[in-house]
């Protein structure tokens, strides 16, 4: 089973695919990235550059189904509506193409991955590396959380 797992933001999205096999130990990471939208756009385009991106995504990897991060609670409420815009258009990508999305908020992410949910990012960061069974993990903390979330799915199911 492919799993896609995205991390919704308005100036970045997180998102990693990975494959789990029944029968089989481990994780195995496909691809992962981030789109990254220009903040001197209006919301609308960056909007449709996160759709025709995410598309392109969905048409290239083919994924079996999508987790995405659920908003939770927000300390910044300056972004917590961008993000909200970001995630409606995330979803709305996914039912075009047939992806069944499943939603997870950090605290669950968390609690999946480490038994604990209000562990710290490094130790999320050290239960990913345990995961995929690597040392080198992307820079971007979006799409580690991406990883995560993905990760998360495949042990929900």
């Amino acid at each position: 089973m492919k799993i896609l797992g995205i991390d919704p933001g308005m100036a970045i999205v997180g998102y990693a695919l990975v494959e789990v096999n029944a029968g089989e130990e481990g994780i195995k990471l496909i691809t992962s990235g981030s789109i990254q939208t220009d903040k001197k756009l209006s919301d609308s385009k960056r909007l449709l550059e996160i759709s025709g991106d995410l598309a392109e995504i969905l048409k290239m990897y083919k994924p079996d189904c999508a987790s995405v991060e659920k908003l939770f609670f927000f300390k910044n409420q300056k972004t917590v509506i961008p993000v909200a815009e970001a995630r409606g258009v995330i979803l709305a990508v996914l039912e075009k193409y047939n992806i069944p999305a499943y939603e997870y908020t950090p605290m669950e992410v968390k609690q999946v991955l480490t038994g604990y949910g209000r562990a710290e990012k490094k130790e999320v960061e050290r239960m990913v590396r345990l995961a995929l069974e690597t040392e080198n993990l992307p820079k971007l903390d979006d799409t580690v959380d991406a990883i995560a979330i993905a990760i998360c799915h495949s042990r929900s199911v």
